[in-house]
């Protein structure tokens, strides 16, 4: 017999136990002994038994998989998450199929589509830098999808949504840059429309505020983020017109981490020096932060932390465990303050 005709009642007749009892052993079940499930789980590897995963998928009306789009996989802060979602997804029995939506609303709808031909119990997803309007994910939402936004969220859907607290980490980054001396802090950011920006350029701006310094348009500078090659030429432009000004900038809050690396090598690239020609400060996780030259100052956020409660949250809601209300979960962001950021008057 081979392995491929395994099946429960095969071995209970082999081992002269129940079905029921082979069952629970396999399920490691508090019911069974220690030693009942040592000689269940030897014999099981000895004849090479898998589990049929299709039959108790249709026994329980699921498939224990779920769907998460994201919006490129080579992004250490996305990499992070990733790593919290397969962490929560292993620990209750769930696998997880990863989609890049390369920041393209039109890709995005396509990696939806299949997930959920593929009959995923739940998606979890971070919207597309072009992704403004969501009826794709509201449509399905309403046939029953159980659906979790995370990081990148929108006020168009009713489900829940984890994300950090972006208004804040903005507001701690210029606050931090204006305590430093800096008066002329230009934020490069994405054309996005999506949450992440518009809290990061409200905070950007309340600390301007709270520290007496007037808002200016033309320091605002939206790039593309749409793909490495659009980002760098967008970021370039960006950067030789606030240099080129009559007034030029002092400082630059890069808002996300593909920005902030970019924007670091552009500056070198243009004969600048960081910080003594222009401070900068970032949101990111990579761990290149602090191996770059200068060491890059950043808003850190729990990535982590974030994709092991997306998921939770939506396990949660495929399994019914999740009856409540659903908030909006902020994580809390911090300031990390290394030399790229360095007092005006401590350069040399």
């Amino acid at each position: 017999m081979t392995h491929h005709t395994i099946r429960l009642r095969d071995m209970a007749k082999a081992l002269e136990l129940s079905t029921s009892t082979i069952s629970k052993a396999l399920r490691d079940s508090y019911e069974i002994s220690q030693e009942t499930k040592s000689k269940v789980l030897a014999y099981a590897a000895e004849v090479g038994y898998h589990p049929n995963n299709i039959a108790k998928s249709l026994k329980e009306g699921r498939s224990r998989t779920i769907g998460v789009v994201i919006c490129s996989i080579d992004n250490n802060f996305v990499s992070q998450i990733l790593n919290g979602i397969d962490r929560h997804c292993n620990s209750r029995g769930y696998n997880m199929i990863i989609m890049q939506s390369k920041e393209s609303n039109d890709q995005e709808k396509k990696c939806v589509e299949l997930l959920y031909a593929r009959g995923i119990d739940g998606l979890l997803i971070s919207p597309a830098i072009e992704t403004d309007d969501v009826t794709h994910l509201i449509k399905l939402h309403q046939q029953g999808l159980p659906i979790v936004l995370f990081d990148r969220i929108s006020d168009q859907l009713n489900v829940p949504k984890v994300t950090s607290d972006n208004e804040k980490g903005a507001f701690l980054a210029t606050e931090h840059l204006l305590q430093n001396g800096y008066k002329k802090i230009a934020v490069l950011c994405s054309h996005s429309k999506l949450n992440i920006n518009v809290e990061r350029l409200a905070g950007y701006r309340q600390a301007l505020k709270h520290h007496g310094i007037p808002f200016r348009e033309e320091l605002i500078k939206p790039c593309k983020l749409n793909c490495a090659a659009l980002l760098r030429e967008s970021l370039l432009q960006a950067m030789q017109e606030l240099m080129s000004a009559n007034e030029i900038p002092d400082a630059i809050l890069a808002t996300s981490d593909q920005i902030s690396t970019q924007c670091l090598n552009i500056i070198h690239q243009l004969g600048y020096r960081i910080p003594q020609d222009i401070a900068l400060i970032g949101f990111t996780n990579a761990e290149l932060a602090e191996a770059l030259n200068p060491s890059l100052s950043t808003i850190n956020q729990p990535a982590d932390e974030m994709g092991e409660l997306a998921a939770q949250k939506l396990l949660d809601l495929i399994e019914q465990k999740d009856t409540a209300s659903l908030p909006v979960t902020k994580l809390n962001t911090s300031l990390i303050i290394r030399n790229s950021s360095e007092a005006k008057m401590a350069k040399h």
